[in-house]
């Protein structure tokens, strides 16, 4: 699965139940000999096969289902019992599948524990151990958010459509399928739908045959699937359109809604290429006879595209590129979305962890190998260099006590919810990633392969992969116990580079462990053995060691600036002592632009807690050139938006900054232009849309009055609005509009015939700096006239510039804000509102709402709020007062070192 980010930004409160706190766990059968698994069941009864049989209703948002289940019973049992959520249940009968039982089958009693989302049945005897058929009728429902079976309405150029699909993961499948929806209850599927004439059904095998029923109806078989997981299972229907194209033995397919099938040929032709890359990496080809990517409309909160096997679940928005709106960054995102969900086929589907406490073995690999694949196969766009910014949004929440390891202990459904975070998705990708570089590219795949191999169609933990791994990378590469460092524990290591000294042409660097930390100033640190590069500026040769114990004293030959983690692989923070710092600092005109980012990010995060001075940062961002790779602009250009934000209850100060900042940044937007020239470098377009941006935000007249006039004027000129900057001039217009403006904004969303575009629209009508434009965006959002499922990104997009308004608004409409969230976004929604806040009073509120409506083990989400407005609150108090000195300092011509 693929977060829709910020990942922590726009997720929801507890109105489903924890499931269930007395969680058992059991020694497992497969994986892992000594590995113990979580459930939630009873381990008496296990699936071998569903065959399932289901007739929607999309009209009456309803459906009947039937599925026979091949079970083996392990021991003798008086009852079985399985996951079902808002399901009603006919008849359920026990058939023996035992050779030569000819007994009548056995007709259950059902007791629905809806608390615990549990069906149990009972058969008047005990069932003793054998293989049986649990043959079950029942009826459900079809929801409008992305949970279970769902339905997504959306009006095209032939009018108002409704399409169906399916969403499981991680515990959903129970929705639609009476099923043991764990992961480690893997079994085959057969599915079955009776679907309406002249729309399409796809699932995750093939269409075996279609037969037309008297009434009109057509019932639609699908092949029979390999052995899976119940989340992995998928389902959808509509007024389709399917193109495909044959790679690597495989049919590959797109499907979107009736006449946007063009707008998906990028995403088909780059699934081609990476499913010739992975099969290749993986050693293992991928096994399924046909691979689709399924486009829908509308939107979660929660997530942007979803692994089903065989049938990728994308969102519109980040698959389909429209010529009259889409970006280079959207381009960029379509294909690292594609990469990431088609790296689960192996990472997640063919191989799937245990129980959720493994989770990031799906998420962190598949973010690596997306990271990986689109560096490979679009070296023009640059990507690598995101590894420093994807390393920082995994540290910054890594960083506050809240954080949790990357192997974390999952005891509810609501806790595996919550696992969906940049700890698991993005901290696990940079483990990865600098173990990778630890034992060599070679040693890592060779490691991957083998796991694969002997993991296929089964279920692991962790340490399956280190033990492969460890086999692979040769004697005196202790993998498991780096691993477990950055895995089992939680924190980030902060790499102190406390002395250099040269003599003779060597220079000899003494280096600490410690750690960072946002809000625990002067704790004890955790130990970690560390992998470390160190470099000379100017110099080829890198020095690796492994810090062990605390601490590590190595040699370099030549003097000169030395730079700690250069190639920026390392899952830690480098601190200089200021005289390293200052020789660094002068020399970064000439560093790698990766590593100028990693500077970067250091001496920011570093500066923003108070353990480097802001003006070492500042200083940085003011010399840099224009000639600087774009990532390092957009990186200034962030940092100077995050500053000015931390200004706003003090617009004289504010304005001050934003004087400095604008100064500063038009040149390079100048520079740019606002339309592409010819011969550009791919990675222009993107910095081009954020310092346009950021500009904005800063209140910059110019930049907003040459927005306006562009808007005006694309009627008359259709050039004043090229495509790729559409959006980003909308949001200019729709961030200073007057309400008249605002309100021609609003029917330019209504009257919008692309679902995807209306949606965007309708987002942008919540980020207006008029706090009752705002107010009123968050009016309209809990209207039908956005669509249910753009409602919460609405409050969320209002909650950016005004947190403590929309978490009121929110608090106060909670039933209606509830009815608009998935429930995968459950328990966070609420706090993501809140945590942009430099407000003690929401502190106590976001308190309030936790202990009225949260579980004991859903909080995460909550106390981490807490602890991201008690940081913001500290950067203000401590922080600015530095920024104002630095700035007044520059303002007289002094640089301060």
């Amino acid at each position: 699965m693929r977060l829709t980010l910020p990942a922590t930004a726009v997720l929801m409160s507890l109105a489903l139940s924890a499931l269930p706190v007395h969680a058992t766990t059991l020694r497992a059968k497969s994986g892992a000999a000594n590995s113990q698994i979580t459930t939630q069941l009873p381990r008496s009864v296990r699936p071998t096969h569903y065959a399932v049989s289901i007739t929607p209703d999309a009209k009456a948002a309803t459906f009947a289902g039937h599925v026979t289940i091949d079970v083996q019973v392990l021991q003798p049992t008086a009852s079985i019992t399985l996951n079902a959520a808002d399901l009603v249940f006919g008849q359920v009968q026990l058939h023996s599948a035992n050779a030569g039982n000819k007994a009548a089958p056995a007709n259950a009693t059902v007791r629905i524990d809806a608390d615990n989302e549990t069906a149990i049945f009972t058969f008047g005897k005990t069932i003793k151990p054998g293989k049986y058929r649990l043959d079950m009728a029942y009826t459900g429902l079809i929801g409008s958010q992305a949970v279970g079976l769902f339905s997504l309405d959306y009006a095209n150029a032939d009018g108002p459509r409704r399409a169906l699909y399916t969403q499981f993961e991680n515990a959903s499948a129970r929705r639609m399928i009476p099923s043991w929806d764990e992961p480690n209850y893997k079994a085959t599927f057969a599915l079955q739908a009776t679907v309406p004439a002249g729309q399409l059904a796809v699932s995750n095998m093939p269409i075996a045959t279609t037969t037309t029923l008297a009434d009109g109806r057509q019932q639609v078989t699908f092949g029979r699937s390999p052995t899976m997981s119940t989340y992995l299972l998928f389902f959808g229907l509509g007024d389709f359109e399917r193109a495909t194209l044959q790679a690597e033995g495989t049919e590959l397919g797109v499907i979107t809604q009736r006449g946007a099938l063009p707008q998906a040929q990028f995403a088909l032709d780059s699934s081609a290429a990476v499913l010739r890359e992975y099969n290749n990496y993986f050693g293992v080809r991928y096994p399924l006879p046909k691979l689709d990517n399924i486009a829908a409309p509308g939107r979660s909160q929660f997530f942007g595209a979803m692994e089903n096997w065989g049938a990728i679940f994308t969102f519109e928005r980040v698959m389909l590129l429209d010529p009259t709106i889409s970006t280079q960054t959207d381009k960029e995102r379509a294909f690292s979305i594609a990469a990431h969900e088609i790296a689960h086929q192996w990472f997640g589907n063919l191989v799937t962890m245990q129980w959720w406490d493994d989770l990031w073995l799906n998420e962190g690999f598949a973010s690596w190998m997306e990271s990986r694949t689109t560096t490979r196969l679009h070296p023009e766009w640059q990507t690598a260099l995101d590894a420093v910014a994807m390393r920082d949004d995994a540290m910054n929440l890594d960083a506050f006590i809240t954080t949790h390891p990357v192997v974390q202990h999952v005891d509810t459904v609501e806790q595996a919810s919550q696992a969906f975070d940049a700890i698991t998705y993005k901290k696990g990708e940079s483990v990865i990633g600098m173990l990778e570089n630890y034992v060599g590219e070679t040693a890592w795949r060779d490691g991957v392969r083998a796991y694969m191999k002997t993991h296929a169609y089964g279920n692991t933990t962790s340490d399956d992969l280190w033990r492969a791994v460890e086999k692979t990378a040769g004697v005196g590469k202790p993998i498991m116990a780096i691993a477990h460092d950055f895995t089992l524990q939680p924190g980030v290591p902060m790499i102190r580079v406390d002395d250099v000294q040269c003599k003779a042409g060597t220079s000899t660097i003494t280096l600490s462990q410690s750690e960072f930390s946002r809000d625990q100033p002067g704790k004890a640190p955790r130990a970690w053995r560390v992998p470390v590069s160190v470099q000379l500026v100017g110099s080829s040769d890198r020095i690796s060691t492994l810090v062990v114990g605390g601490k590590a004293t190595l040699t370099v030959p030549g003097c000169g600036a030395v730079l700690v983690n250069a190639g920026q692989s390392g899952y830690y923070r480098t601190a200089y002592s200021a005289p390293v710092f200052n020789t660094l600092a002068a020399q970064f005109p000439v560093m790698a632009p990766i590593d100028q980012l990693g500077v970067m990010a250091d001496s920011w995060a570093l500066g923003v807690t108070g353990l480097q001075p802001m003006r070492d940062f500042l200083n940085l961002a003011a010399a840099a050139p224009l000639s600087a790779e774009p990532r390092v602009w957009k990186t200034i250009a962030s940092a100077f938006q995050q500053i000015n934000d931390y200004y706003k209850s003090d617009p004289a100060r504010q304005k001050t900054f934003s004087t400095f900042a604008i100064a500063r940044l038009t040149p390079m937007l100048t520079q740019l232009g606002w339309t592409a020239r010819a011969g550009e470098a791919d990675t222009v377009p993107s910095l081009r849309e954020q310092l346009i941006d950021v500009l904005s935000e800063l209140d910059d007249p110019v930049t907003i009055a040459e927005a306006r006039r562009r808007f005006a004027a694309q009627d008359r000129d259709p050039t004043a609005v090229p495509a790729a900057i559409r959006k980003t001039i909308m949001a200019v217009v729709i961030e200073h509009a007057d309400a008249p403006t605002w309100e021609a904004m609003r029917q330019l969303a209504s009257a919008e015939k692309s679902p995807m575009i209306k949606g965007d629209l309708y987002q942008l009508l919540s980020t207006s700096k008029n706090p009752s434009l705002a107010a009123q965006a968050m009016a309209l959002a809990l209207t039908d006239e956005p669509g249910v499922t753009t409602s919460a990104g609405m409050l969320a997009g209002v909650s950016v510039k005004y947190p403590d308004l929309a978490f009121d608004f929110a608090l106060a409409n909670m039933a209606r804000v509830n009815e608009r969230v998935d429930a995968s976004s459950l328990s966070r929604f609420f706090p993501s509102l809140a945590s942009k806040s430099a407000s003690p009073d929401m502190i106590v509120k976001v308190k309030a709402y936790a202990d009225a409506h949260l579980a004991a083990g859903s909080r995460r989400d909550a106390d981490t709020a807490v602890a991201r407005i008690k940081d913001r609150m500290r950067i203000v108090a401590e922080r600015l007062p530095e920024i104002d000195r630095w700035l007044a300092d520059a303002a007289g011509g002094t640089r301060v070192n």
